[in-house]
């Protein structure tokens, strides 16, 4: 007999097997010798009140076996002779994509302007060790984008754009844990996703496509009339031929700079700005979980998710970090940029999150320009005050990260080291004599925030800290710390497409993919969106 069954357990028979098999037994009036298996469909955890609850949904096997897998494998053909699409970044969107290209008889070109997932390691070890950022290798890019070292979240809210569970089963057949098939908000690790995205990169070239590293695309070919895409060519000179799926992460400021410049439609959009968060995670535990002993024996460190409404524009955290550490994201030089990762036993004794404001285009004009001045400096400011002053121009708020990410670096001491500030004394607008400990490698200073940082991003901070702190009481805390910046919650910019085909409005044979394209939100979006694009190139070809 196969049956499903919903539960609500405490924490000590949700996480230890024998109990959740003996209270199953009960359930259905069985023994639990007739318990075959028990798979777990779906997992959350109820916090709310101080007895904390676990709710489960289950399939379970009473007097048999399982005869299938708890998720579907695919089969992926042979594709060597097969015409060929040209993939531009190997993120979650452009491996997505190529891996269901093969599906639909396409053979991919991947190409991707970093290293391959284990030799980036040490190009990010530089950043923090020596204060060196490598332009072409560092935590946004390289294989596996973004996600590959910035925590492995599989939580999405796109639930409409696509089927979740099918990337999930995905990730599964390439060597995640199926747990990620049941929790409420799955999650890979940062220790375990190079090995998944090694194994997608072999499944591409064993069924005859191709992945490229080092290789950074630098235009399009276009054909006479410059309505369609011809191709790719390389900073080398090299060019590869087919339609393009463009998936190079919401970082590649470069490909933004270029489509401008040759035509392609792009508009701005807006996207969020503020700081890395960090409170030591026992502190975290205690209060999500009501109680002074924290999470204890069988409890995963506590997550959070907090948002307010300020002046018109939403305060939230954005990607948190149970158990995990800060890390520097900056792609070039002249940037401080940090984010958030944890390992997958979200063991580490500090958990951190994004805390950021909401910001549109019109939030930039007229009162940056003595900021951008003092961020870019003489020289350059004549150049930028012009572009960020035209309303129209669809790469204002890339200039504005840009700007605001420069300020972090300078207030750093122009190195990779942080400009931080305890959050009470931020609220307080007073200066942190000290700093607490911190997992950000690369070091913090003591920085004023209250007084550098963009007033309405100022102001709307405080106010939502204090609502947070009201809602959780001891959240608004001196042992937290402020890191700043954190600026890459999105893509600046949209790279304008057509709904129903997905190309490119105005450029046939150019499918704008992922979080660069201004289309996704983390890994699964990316991936989601990724298949999306395949199946719409070839269903065009």
């Amino acid at each position: 007999m196969n049956t499903t069954l919903q539960i609500r357990v405490t924490s000590d028979v949700a996480f230890v097997g024998e109990k959740l098999r003996q209270h199953v037994a009960h359930e259905l009036q069985v023994s639990d010798r007739d318990i075959h298996a028990v798979r777990i469909r779906r997992r959350s955890i109820d916090a709310r009140q101080r007895t904390i609850f676990v709710n489960l949904t289950l399939e379970v096997w009473v007097g048999e076996d399982p005869t299938t897998l708890s998720y579907e494998r695919i089969h992926y053909q042979n594709v060597e002779r097969a015409p060929q699409a040209i993939v531009v970044g190997a993120g979650p969107g452009g491996l997505f994509a190529a891996l269901r290209l093969i599906e639909l008889g396409w053979r991919p070109i991947v190409l991707e302007r970093g290293k391959n997932v284990r030799d980036r390691k040490k190009d990010l070890a530089r950043i923090s060790r020596e204060h060196i950022v490598d332009s072409e290798s560092n935590y946004s890019f390289g294989e596996g984008g973004a996600g590959a070292y910035s925590d492995g979240k599989l939580y999405t809210r796109s639930k409409k754009r696509g089927n979740t569970d099918r990337i999930l089963g995905i990730f599964c057949q390439f060597g995640a844990s199926t747990d990620i098939l049941a929790d409420a908000h799955p999650h890979i690790g940062t220790d375990r996703l190079p090995a998944i995205i090694e194994a997608m990169r072999n499944q591409i070239i064993d069924c005859g496509g191709e992945v490229h590293f080092q290789t950074r695309v630098d235009g399009l070919l276009f054909d006479d009339s410059k309505s369609v895409v011809k191709g790719v060519v390389t900073a080398d000179g090299t060019t590869y031929d087919g339609p393009v799926i463009l998936a190079t992460g919401h970082s590649a400021r470069d490909v933004y700079r270029y489509l401008r410049k040759a035509g392609v439609e792009i508009e701005q959009k807006g996207i969020a700005v503020g700081v890395r968060l960090e409170h030591p995670s026992q502190l975290i535990d205690q209060i999500m979980y009501h109680n002074r002993q924290g999470r204890g024996r069988y409890l995963p460190a506590a997550e959070y998710a907090v948002v307010q409404q300020v002046e018109g524009r939403g305060v939230y955290s954005f990607c948190m970090c149970p158990g995990g550490f800060v890390v520097p994201a900056a792609s070039g030089p002249e940037q401080v940029v940090v984010n958030g990762m944890s390992p997958s036993n979200r063991g580490g004794q500090w958990s951190n999150s994004g805390m950021v404001v909401e910001t549109r285009p019109e939030d930039i004009d007229g009162e940056l320009h003595p900021f951008l001045l003092e961020a870019m400096g003489d020289d350059d400011f004549a150049a930028w005050h012009e572009d960020i002053d035209d309303a129209s121009n669809p790469l204002r708020m890339m200039y504005f990260q840009e700007a605001l990410e420069r300020a972090t670096w300078i207030q750093g001491g122009r190195k990779q080291t942080a400009p931080a500030q305890r959050m009470a004394d931020f609220v307080n607008n007073r200066l942190s004599i000290d700093l607490p400990t911190t997992s950000y490698a690369a070091g913090l200073i003591a920085s004023p925030l209250h007084f550098w940082m963009p007033q309405f991003v100022k102001t709307r901070l405080q106010e939502g800290f204090r609502a947070f702190g009201k809602k959780h009481h001891g959240f608004l805390t001196d042992q937290a710390t402020m890191i700043a910046s954190e600026t890459r919650t999105s893509a600046p910019v949209r790279i304008v497409r057509n709904n129903d085909t997905l190309q490119h409005i105005r450029v046939a044979g150019l499918y704008p993919c992922g979080e660069g394209a201004g289309y996704a939100g983390g890994i699964v979006s990316a991936a989601i969106d990724g298949e999306r694009c395949a199946e719409a190139l070839a269903a065009m070809l």
